[in-house]
Protein backbone atom coordinates (compact mmCIF):
# COMPACT_ATOMS: atom_id res chain seq x y z
CA UNK A 1 0.00 0.00 0.00
CA UNK A 2 2.84 2.48 0.81
CA UNK A 3 4.89 1.68 -2.05
CA UNK A 4 1.52 2.24 -4.20
CA UNK A 5 0.84 5.64 -2.43
CA UNK A 6 4.78 6.57 -3.04
CA UNK A 7 4.32 5.56 -6.89
CA UNK A 8 1.04 7.74 -7.27
CA UNK A 9 2.94 10.84 -5.23
CA UNK A 10 5.95 10.44 -7.52
CA UNK A 11 3.81 10.52 -10.58
CA UNK A 12 1.84 13.77 -9.53
CA UNK A 13 5.02 15.69 -8.68
CA UNK A 14 6.18 14.53 -12.20
CA UNK A 15 3.19 15.95 -13.79
CA UNK A 16 3.14 19.24 -11.73
CA UNK A 17 6.98 19.62 -12.68
CA UNK A 18 5.60 19.06 -16.37
CA UNK A 19 2.99 21.55 -16.19
CA UNK A 20 5.17 24.28 -14.38
CA UNK A 21 7.84 23.80 -17.34
CA UNK A 22 4.76 24.02 -20.02
CA UNK A 23 3.57 26.75 -18.33
CA UNK A 24 7.19 29.09 -18.19
CA UNK A 25 8.10 28.49 -21.54
CA UNK A 26 7.99 31.74 -23.48
CA UNK A 27 6.04 32.85 -26.62
CA UNK A 28 9.11 32.37 -28.89
CA UNK A 29 9.52 29.03 -28.06
CA UNK A 30 5.78 28.27 -28.10
CA UNK A 31 6.29 29.51 -31.50
CA UNK A 32 9.25 27.43 -32.37
CA UNK A 33 7.52 24.28 -30.98
CA UNK A 34 4.22 24.87 -32.91
CA UNK A 35 6.17 25.81 -36.10
CA UNK A 36 3.82 28.48 -36.64
CA UNK A 37 3.81 32.43 -35.92
CA UNK A 38 0.32 33.97 -36.16
CA UNK A 39 0.29 37.50 -37.24
CA UNK A 40 -3.12 40.03 -37.42
CA UNK A 41 -3.59 42.98 -39.88
CA UNK A 42 -5.76 45.06 -41.16
CA UNK A 43 -5.84 44.63 -45.17
CA UNK A 44 -7.39 48.24 -46.37
CA UNK A 45 -3.70 49.67 -47.10
CA UNK A 46 -2.69 49.52 -50.04
CA UNK A 47 0.62 48.83 -50.52
CA UNK A 48 1.32 48.12 -46.92
CA UNK A 49 -1.49 45.35 -46.73
CA UNK A 50 -4.16 44.27 -48.91
CA UNK A 51 -6.18 41.56 -50.17
CA UNK A 52 -7.44 40.51 -53.71
CA UNK A 53 -8.77 37.44 -55.35
CA UNK A 54 -6.79 35.26 -57.27
CA UNK A 55 -7.26 32.98 -60.49
CA UNK A 56 -8.72 30.12 -58.40
CA UNK A 57 -10.57 32.31 -56.03
CA UNK A 58 -8.59 31.98 -53.20
CA UNK A 59 -8.24 35.02 -50.97
CA UNK A 60 -5.01 36.50 -50.63
CA UNK A 61 -3.26 38.66 -48.50
CA UNK A 62 -0.26 41.03 -49.83
CA UNK A 63 2.18 44.04 -49.33
CA UNK A 64 5.28 44.97 -48.15
CA UNK A 65 3.24 44.68 -44.50
CA UNK A 66 2.71 40.72 -45.56
CA UNK A 67 6.29 40.56 -46.84
CA UNK A 68 7.86 41.85 -43.59
CA UNK A 69 5.70 39.23 -41.72
CA UNK A 70 6.59 36.73 -44.11
CA UNK A 71 10.47 37.25 -43.78
CA UNK A 72 10.14 37.37 -39.68
CA UNK A 73 8.49 33.83 -40.00
CA UNK A 74 11.25 32.71 -42.45
CA UNK A 75 13.94 33.48 -40.08
CA UNK A 76 11.99 32.18 -37.18
CA UNK A 77 12.08 29.09 -39.03
CA UNK A 78 8.24 28.81 -38.86
CA UNK A 79 5.30 29.41 -41.12
CA UNK A 80 3.12 32.88 -41.05
CA UNK A 81 -0.88 32.65 -40.37
CA UNK A 82 -2.54 35.94 -41.13
CA UNK A 83 -5.58 36.40 -39.43
CA UNK A 84 -7.36 39.70 -41.45
CA UNK A 85 -9.50 41.75 -39.10
CA UNK A 86 -10.06 45.87 -38.76
CA UNK A 87 -7.75 47.63 -37.70
CA UNK A 88 -9.67 48.31 -34.17
CA UNK A 89 -9.74 44.12 -33.34
CA UNK A 90 -6.04 44.17 -34.54
CA UNK A 91 -5.21 46.52 -31.28
CA UNK A 92 -7.14 44.12 -28.83
CA UNK A 93 -5.73 40.69 -30.84
CA UNK A 94 -2.44 42.18 -29.73
CA UNK A 95 -2.96 43.38 -26.04
CA UNK A 96 -5.21 40.19 -25.50
CA UNK A 97 -2.37 37.66 -26.95
CA UNK A 98 -4.75 36.33 -29.42
CA UNK A 99 -1.65 36.39 -31.69
CA UNK A 100 1.57 36.90 -31.54
CA UNK A 101 2.47 39.95 -33.66
CA UNK A 102 0.36 42.34 -35.44
CA UNK A 103 2.07 44.78 -38.33
CA UNK A 104 -0.26 46.82 -39.66
CA UNK A 105 1.18 49.85 -40.45
CA UNK A 106 1.50 50.67 -36.45
CA UNK A 107 3.40 54.31 -35.66
CA UNK A 108 4.90 54.59 -32.40
CA UNK A 109 3.19 56.04 -29.53
CA UNK A 110 2.99 56.56 -25.58
CA UNK A 111 -0.58 55.04 -25.61
CA UNK A 112 0.54 52.18 -27.48
CA UNK A 113 3.94 51.93 -25.59
CA UNK A 114 2.17 51.47 -22.60
CA UNK A 115 -0.11 48.23 -23.52
CA UNK A 116 1.85 46.58 -26.18
CA UNK A 117 5.44 45.77 -26.63
CA UNK A 118 6.47 47.60 -29.71
CA UNK A 119 9.29 47.29 -32.60
CA UNK A 120 12.18 49.16 -33.28
CA UNK A 121 11.07 51.57 -36.33
CA UNK A 122 11.40 50.08 -39.94
CA UNK A 123 9.65 51.33 -43.28
CA UNK A 124 11.86 55.03 -42.62
CA UNK A 125 12.83 55.78 -46.18
CA UNK A 126 9.13 56.95 -45.95
CA UNK A 127 9.41 60.61 -45.19
CA UNK A 128 5.58 61.12 -44.50
CA UNK A 129 5.45 64.42 -47.11
CA UNK A 130 1.59 64.36 -47.05
CA UNK A 131 1.23 64.34 -43.36
CA UNK A 132 -1.69 63.79 -41.08
CA UNK A 133 -4.73 65.50 -42.00
CA UNK A 134 -8.42 65.44 -42.16
CA UNK A 135 -11.24 65.12 -44.71
CA UNK A 136 -14.05 66.99 -45.10
CA UNK A 137 -16.59 67.79 -47.20
CA UNK A 138 -16.25 70.07 -49.96
CA UNK A 139 -18.35 72.69 -49.25
CA UNK A 140 -17.16 73.38 -45.87
CA UNK A 141 -13.46 73.86 -47.70
CA UNK A 142 -13.50 77.14 -46.70
CA UNK A 143 -14.63 77.27 -43.22
CA UNK A 144 -12.74 74.26 -41.39
CA UNK A 145 -9.15 75.75 -42.09
CA UNK A 146 -7.54 75.65 -38.17
CA UNK A 147 -7.66 73.54 -35.77
CA UNK A 148 -9.67 75.73 -33.70
CA UNK A 149 -12.73 75.67 -36.86
CA UNK A 150 -13.41 71.92 -35.65
CA UNK A 151 -14.68 73.06 -32.13
CA UNK A 152 -17.82 70.79 -31.35
CA UNK A 153 -17.65 69.11 -34.44
CA UNK A 154 -17.72 65.33 -34.96
CA UNK A 155 -15.05 63.68 -36.13
CA UNK A 156 -14.25 60.19 -36.89
CA UNK A 157 -10.87 58.32 -36.09
CA UNK A 158 -9.63 54.32 -36.09
CA UNK A 159 -9.50 53.65 -32.30
CA UNK A 160 -6.33 53.31 -30.75
CA UNK A 161 -4.89 55.03 -34.17
CA UNK A 162 -2.06 57.77 -34.35
CA UNK A 163 -4.94 59.45 -35.84
CA UNK A 164 -7.16 59.24 -32.88
CA UNK A 165 -4.69 60.37 -30.55
CA UNK A 166 -3.88 63.24 -32.78
CA UNK A 167 -7.47 64.23 -32.52
CA UNK A 168 -7.49 64.27 -28.99
CA UNK A 169 -3.80 65.71 -28.61
CA UNK A 170 -4.79 69.06 -30.97
CA UNK A 171 -7.82 69.36 -31.58
CA UNK A 172 -10.10 71.22 -28.97
CA UNK A 173 -11.50 69.74 -26.07
CA UNK A 174 -15.37 70.04 -26.86
CA UNK A 175 -14.45 67.90 -30.28
CA UNK A 176 -16.83 64.82 -30.77
CA UNK A 177 -14.55 61.70 -31.47
CA UNK A 178 -16.25 58.70 -33.04
CA UNK A 179 -14.62 55.73 -33.42
CA UNK A 180 -14.38 54.02 -36.14
CA UNK A 181 -13.45 50.15 -37.69
CA UNK A 182 -12.27 50.77 -41.01
CA UNK A 183 -11.25 53.95 -43.34
CA UNK A 184 -14.13 52.67 -45.46
CA UNK A 185 -17.08 53.14 -42.69
CA UNK A 186 -15.46 56.72 -41.76
CA UNK A 187 -15.73 57.74 -45.42
CA UNK A 188 -19.12 56.62 -45.52
CA UNK A 189 -19.80 58.25 -42.21
CA UNK A 190 -18.74 61.52 -43.45
CA UNK A 191 -20.80 61.42 -47.15
CA UNK A 192 -23.93 60.43 -45.16
CA UNK A 193 -23.50 63.29 -42.66
CA UNK A 194 -22.73 61.17 -39.30
CA UNK A 195 -19.74 63.01 -38.96
CA UNK A 196 -18.18 66.33 -40.03
CA UNK A 197 -14.88 65.13 -40.38
CA UNK A 198 -12.61 61.89 -40.44
CA UNK A 199 -8.82 61.91 -39.70
CA UNK A 200 -6.28 60.46 -42.05
CA UNK A 201 -3.24 60.39 -43.09
CA UNK A 202 -2.47 62.36 -45.84
CA UNK A 203 -1.84 59.78 -48.23
CA UNK A 204 -5.43 57.63 -47.73
CA UNK A 205 -6.84 61.49 -47.60
CA UNK A 206 -5.86 62.39 -51.17
CA UNK A 207 -6.80 58.61 -52.24
CA UNK A 208 -10.11 58.85 -50.96
CA UNK A 209 -10.39 62.61 -51.94
CA UNK A 210 -9.66 61.33 -55.49
CA UNK A 211 -12.48 58.89 -55.49
CA UNK A 212 -15.19 61.10 -54.31
CA UNK A 213 -16.44 64.01 -55.88
CA UNK A 214 -17.73 65.81 -52.42
CA UNK A 215 -15.01 65.42 -50.09
CA UNK A 216 -11.40 66.97 -49.87
CA UNK A 217 -8.45 67.30 -47.38
CA UNK A 218 -8.47 70.03 -45.28
CA UNK A 219 -5.95 72.61 -45.32
CA UNK A 220 -5.49 72.03 -41.67
CA UNK A 221 -2.25 69.51 -41.08
CA UNK A 222 -1.73 68.24 -37.77
CA UNK A 223 1.66 68.71 -35.92
CA UNK A 224 3.29 65.82 -36.89
CA UNK A 225 6.42 64.13 -37.84
CA UNK A 226 6.81 60.63 -38.91
CA UNK A 227 9.56 58.56 -38.25
CA UNK A 228 8.58 55.22 -39.51
CA UNK A 229 6.33 52.19 -38.23
CA UNK A 230 6.89 49.64 -36.10
CA UNK A 231 5.94 46.09 -34.83
CA UNK A 232 3.54 44.78 -32.14
CA UNK A 233 3.08 42.35 -29.56
CA UNK A 234 1.26 41.34 -26.16
CA UNK A 235 3.04 43.46 -23.16
CA UNK A 236 5.78 41.34 -21.57
CA UNK A 237 6.83 39.62 -24.32
CA UNK A 238 10.44 41.11 -24.49
CA UNK A 239 11.94 37.75 -25.60
CA UNK A 240 9.33 37.57 -29.05
CA UNK A 241 9.92 41.29 -29.21
CA UNK A 242 14.06 40.78 -29.13
CA UNK A 243 13.93 38.44 -32.14
CA UNK A 244 12.00 40.67 -34.25
CA UNK A 245 14.08 43.56 -33.76
CA UNK A 246 16.85 41.44 -34.46
CA UNK A 247 15.18 40.62 -37.97
CA UNK A 248 13.99 44.50 -38.14
CA UNK A 249 17.31 45.32 -38.43
CA UNK A 250 18.47 43.35 -41.21
CA UNK A 251 15.71 44.21 -43.28
CA UNK A 252 16.82 48.23 -42.77
CA UNK A 253 20.12 47.43 -42.87
CA UNK A 254 19.61 45.35 -46.33
CA UNK A 255 16.56 48.28 -47.57
CA UNK A 256 14.20 45.39 -48.24
CA UNK A 257 11.30 47.13 -46.91
CA UNK A 258 11.35 49.98 -49.75
CA UNK A 259 12.08 46.81 -52.28
CA UNK A 260 8.83 45.26 -50.87
CA UNK A 261 6.95 48.45 -51.44
CA UNK A 262 7.70 48.87 -54.74
CA UNK A 263 6.96 45.28 -55.31
CA UNK A 264 3.46 45.38 -53.56
CA UNK A 265 2.80 49.47 -55.55
CA UNK A 266 3.27 47.65 -58.76
CA UNK A 267 1.22 44.45 -57.67
CA UNK A 268 -1.78 46.37 -56.31
CA UNK A 269 -2.13 48.92 -59.32
CA UNK A 270 -2.00 45.65 -61.38
CA UNK A 271 -5.00 44.81 -59.53
CA UNK A 272 -6.63 47.90 -59.93
CA UNK A 273 -6.33 48.61 -56.29
CA UNK A 274 -5.78 52.46 -54.94
CA UNK A 275 -2.64 52.80 -53.49
CA UNK A 276 -2.04 55.55 -51.14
Amino acid sequence: MKKTLAIIMAAAMLMGTMTACSEQKSRLEKIKEAGVITMATSPDFAPMEFQYVDANGKDVYAGSDIELGKYIAEKMGVELKIEAMDFTAVQAAVTTGTVDMAISGFAKTAERAESMELSDYYNMDDDDSVGQGILIMKDKLAELTTAESFAGLKVGAQNGSLQHNLVKEQLPADVQVELIGSLNDGVLMLTTGKIDALAVSGENGVLYAGNYDNIVMSDFFFDYTSEGNVVACQKGQTELMEAINNIIKEVNEQKLYSQWTDEATALAESLGIDVE
